[in-house]
């Protein structure tokens, strides 16, 4: 694949204060990840990035997409010491509302500097993972859905009438199709492990719903046909701006899952992205991390996957 020098660079926006949440030890959603990812993008291959720090969502902003006695009761319930436990899997501390807010605030701010045209597209470096996220509910390592937050201001501040999710996590983002239900401004077409948690996504869902689960053992030939389809269906609803849940999990070194994905498959489904972009709503993109938990392949996979980001 050969890179050109972009037109508008790319912004990578992150903040400290993700570094923070910390859920209990051992568990496979730690900072040891983003720190893995922001250090990997620190050397000279990635200097025309543009830096910038996430500021906080408001809860005004937030309330576009969860309901306010949900993002209340949940902001209280985050301890100012110590650990606690939303459920099973979904740990807190006390840095976890610093975070959290940054993370959706990312993504309020990437929708702002595509918008404003000062960059091509954008990358949020930042956790928590947001796509089990749903309207009333933390679930999955999530808390409040970055990726929504940021879609739900593209359209209530810019006006954009119909926006993009694509979600290539190996597990479905319930969350996300649960927020955006039958509300047909928004697409969203997800590829991701068959009868993995959360054990959603099995049917289409609607015309503006394309799930495409893959077998345990998938490979990149099912995954890229299974991707095709759903860009071929995005492509007919032409969306004014793309926003991808970036989730690495699914490469064949990730112990989370049983799917076979390669480096170069996440640098390929970023190309076809940004293609779609170019043609329908003038290269707006904006990715956001979500899983990816063996570090060695998620430096890879998010290398490749920023390199085509900045060369769309």
């Amino acid at each position: 694949m050969t890179f050109r020098q972009p037109s508008a660079p790319t912004a990578l926006i992150t903040h400290p204060a993700c570094l923070a949440h910390e859920p209990p030890a051992g568990h496979p959603e730690n900072a040891s990840r983003l720190r893995a990812v922001l250090d990997a993008l620190s050397g000279d291959d990635f200097r025309a990035l543009k830096r910038t720090r996430a500021p906080r969502a408001t809860l005004d902003m937030l309330a576009r997409v969860h309901d306010r006695d949900f993002i209340q009761t949940l902001l209280a319930s985050l301890p100012t010491s110590g650990l606690a436990m939303i459920d099973s899997d979904t740990g807190v501390s006390s840095g976890s509302r610093e975070a959290v807010l940054r993370a959706t605030g990312a993504n309020v701010h990437a929708v702002d500097l595509v918008m404003s045209g000062e960059v091509q597209n954008a990358f949020c470096a930042v956790r928590p993972p947001g796509h089990h996220g749903g309207p009333a509910r933390a679930m999955g390592f999530c808390l409040f859905n970055n990726i929504c937050v940021g879609a739900a201001h593209a359209r209530a501040v810019f006006g954009l009438e119909r926006i993009g999710i694509i979600d290539f996590d190996v597990h479905h983002g319930n969350g996300t199709e649960a927020w955006i239900g039958t509300d047909k401004a928004y697409f969203y077409g997800s590829t991701h492990q068959a009868s993995l948690f959360p054990g959603t996504g099995r049917e289409a869902g609607g015309l503006h719903i394309h799930n495409h689960p893959l077998a345990a053992g998938s490979g990149s030939a099912a995954f890229r046909g299974a991707f095709k389809a759903i860009l071929d269906e995005l492509t007919q609803f032409s969306p004014d701006f793309i926003f991808i849940s970036a989730g690495f999990d699914g490469h064949r070194d990730d112990h989370m899952a049983q799917l076979k994905l390669e480096d170069a498959d996440y640098a390929w489904a970023t190309e076809e992205v940004c293609k779609i972009a170019a043609k329908t709503c003038q290269g707006r993109v904006v990715s956001t991390l979500e899983g990816g938990y063996d570090l060695p392949s998620l430096v890879r996979s998010v290398r490749a996957h920023i390199q085509v980001l900045m060369a769309a």
